[in-house]
């Protein structure tokens, strides 16, 4: 779903995962973003640099690290309604 979503804003994402979310349920779904307001509900997630895995958690944990994640959020978060 990251091409489908990526000529809307970030908070428009965020509702269309959101809802992708909803019809999901209980079943595993895999969510590929460049956004990460997108990740703030998910379960597990993994931060990929140069095609390697370089932070796994959810995104409080992630937000509070020091690393790539937080990197971005911070980069990010002028566009996310917090």
């Amino acid at each position: 779903m990251d091409e489908p979503t990526a000529a809307l804003d970030p908070l428009a994402e965020c509702q269309v995962y959101a809802g992708f979310d909803e019809m999901v349920g209980a079943k595993t779904a895999l969510y590929i973003s460049h956004r990460l307001a997108s990740c703030r509900f998910c379960q597990d997630i993994l931060v990929f640099d140069k095609g390697r895995i370089v932070q796994r958690g959810n995104h409080e944990q992630l937000k509070e690290q020091e690393g790539l994640y937080r990197e971005l959020w911070n980069a990010q978060a002028q566009y996310y309604e917090l």
